[in-house]
């Protein structure tokens, strides 16, 4: 489904020198795959998802989905072709409601009930939300909710989100698990996490493990979580609770 062929990416500092911010990324997502990717702050996490879903286009370095060489494509384009992104600072927009973000989301005129059963997947009680504004008077939280909504409307090939987890409280963590659960469930889907979250992680079919602009170690979670999490129940960067 997408495999990145050694992807690189750098930027000039203040001083006009290169620093590499990704270096020599191989990675290939099958179908029906759940990956978390996870690792310390600064790893170049975030860049490697702007990398995939177009933000970001790779110094060095190709990127295939289905077959098709997405490199050079804008993010409208691979939206098109079925990427989804979710911010780990969801985007805000004056004057445009909940349901008109959900309706444009999922592409086609749905039913104010259909738009409703997305609020309420994500545990958001939908009529106190599907005509607000998506604007300030929204916490980060609730925008978090409504986000990942409005990807579930969508329903794309390949899901990613970064740090969906924060600003969630408790219950509506809870919530959100089953619903990845649930779009792993779907057919060929794939989706790809970007956490620190030890219950994601839990989750997922595979765990990338990437720092220092570079992926550390691949496997599954009994490869990969016991070399995270120390014998005292502390850990190198993930979160085991709310």
């Amino acid at each position: 489904m997408l495999e990145l062929k050694n992807v690189s990416f750098g930027v000039e500092d203040q001083n006009g020198k290169h620093k590499e911010i990704l270096k020599n990324i191989n990675l290939t997502i099958d179908e029906r795959q759940f990956i978390a990717l996870t690792g310390p702050n600064g790893g170049g996490k975030s860049t490697l998802a702007k990398i995939i879903v177009g933000i970001e286009k790779p110094t060095e370095g190709q990127i295939i989905f289905d077959g098709t060489d997405i490199t050079d494509m804008s993010i409208t384009e691979r939206a098109k072709l079925g990427i989804s992104f979710a911010f780990q600072q969801p985007v805000r927009f004056k004057g445009v409601t909940v349901k008109d973000l959900i309706m444009l989301a999922a592409g086609e005129k749905i039913s104010t009930a259909g738009a409703c059963d997305y609020l309420s997947e994500v545990g958001l009680c939908a009529r106190d939300y599907i005509n607000r504004e998506v604007d300030a008077s929204l916490s980060g939280g609730e925008l978090k909710r409504i986000e990942i909504a409005t990807i579930l409307a969508r329903d794309t090939k390949f899901s990613l989100f970064d740090e969906p987890e924060a600003g969630i409280d408790l219950w509506s963590f809870n919530n959100l698990i089953r619903v990845f659960e649930k779009i792993h469930s779907k057919g060929d889907r794939s989706i790809m996490i970007i956490s620190h979250q030890e219950r994601i992680l839990n989750i997922a079919d595979q765990i990338i493990v990437i720092a220092g602009g570079q992926i550390e170690k691949t496997g599954t979670k009994d490869e990969i979580l016991p070399g995270l999490l120390n014998v005292a129940g502390g850990c190198r960067f993930l979160k085991t609770e709310e």
